[in-house]
């Protein structure tokens, strides 16, 4: 089984996704643009990671 799951994907040039850790539930948001790129737990209002239940 693979560790993380993508579950979300939006756009060509500029790429949102996001991605689920299969053993946390944690959700982490991938942003892609040209060269730069970055991936980052995706936080509720009050800065807990979003979790998806297992």
């Amino acid at each position: 089984m693979e560790r993380f799951k993508k579950i979300y994907k939006q756009g060509v040039l500029e790429v949102v996704e996001i991605w689920v850790d299969t053993e946390t539930g944690v959700n982490y948001i991938f942003h892609r643009y040209g060269d730069a790129a970055g991936f980052t737990p995706l936080l509720d209002k009050d800065g807990k990671p979003i979790l998806t239940p297992q």
